[in-house]
Formats: structure tokens, C-alpha cells, sequence
């Protein structure tokens, strides 16, 4: 699916408070076969919930050969939609057999908040 058609279903909305960092979390299913994992910090947009549900069915309808090139996609279209401070994108395959997860982190080159990174394990 070419990457304009993809970004369309990921919808945003104005984030009404920019001068405070908070995390936004979220998880859906891409399929049967993975699990996403979304933790961001939002900068001028934030995500509307149902467009990546709507975003990640599409997603599930193409066949990944690896769950890191879903998630490095997932994460590109998100820092160019989005465009967050600080995103966090998990892939878990959800196989039987074998355990597997992929995870991919980026931030905007200015934008620090060690106080906030450091609980992120516990958010």
C-alpha cells in the first residue's frame, strides 16, 4: 500500500495544551497476528483513537515479511502525521510457538525530558 493512501486513515486533532509533556498510550491489533503498542508524547496533533484502529486494519490486510518492518513503517507514518515529541511504537507477533518483539523509539532532535523518560517503565 503506497505510504500516502496509508497516512490517510491516521486522523489528528489539535493538542490544546502544548506546554505540558504528557504520554498518550494506546494498543490495537494489526491482525490476528500482532499486537501494537503505542506510548507518544504529544506536540501540536494528537492521534484520534478510532483512525488507528481504522489505520491498523488496513496494515493487517498486507503481508509483513518481518515484524520490524511493520513496526519501523508504523513509527514512520506516526513521526509524519503526528509528528510527536517523543513516540514509542512495540510489535508483538502473536505466534504460538515462538515469542516476538520489536521495539522502535524516536524524538524530535530538540525535545528532552529526562524526568518524564525515566517513569516511563512504570507508565
Amino acid at each position: 500500500m503506497d505510504a500516502i493512501l496509508r497516512r490517510e486513515h491516521l486522523e489528528t486533532g489539535e493538542n490544546l495544551n502544548t506546554k505540558i509533556d504528557y504520554v498518550v498510550a494506546l494498543s490495537a491489533t494489526a491482525s490476528d497476528e500482532y499486537q501494537i503498542d503505542i506510548r507518544y508524547i504529544p506536540d501540536l496533533s494528537i492521534l484520534k483513537p478510532d483512525s488507528l484502529k481504522t489505520y491498523l486494519a488496513h496494515l493487517g490486510t498486507m503481508d509483513w515479511m518481518t515484524l520490524e518492518a511493520l513496526g519501523h513503517t508504523i513509527l514512520n507514518d506516526l513521526n509524519n502525521e503526528v509528528i510527536p515529541r517523543w513516540v514509542q511504537v512495540t510489535v508483538v507477533g502473536k505466534s504460538a510457538s515462538l515469542a516476538h518483539r520489536v521495539t522502535f523509539e524516536d524524538r524530535q532532535p530538540r525535545w528532552n525530558n529526562p524526568a518524564l523518560l525515566s517513569r516511563m517503565s512504570s507508565i
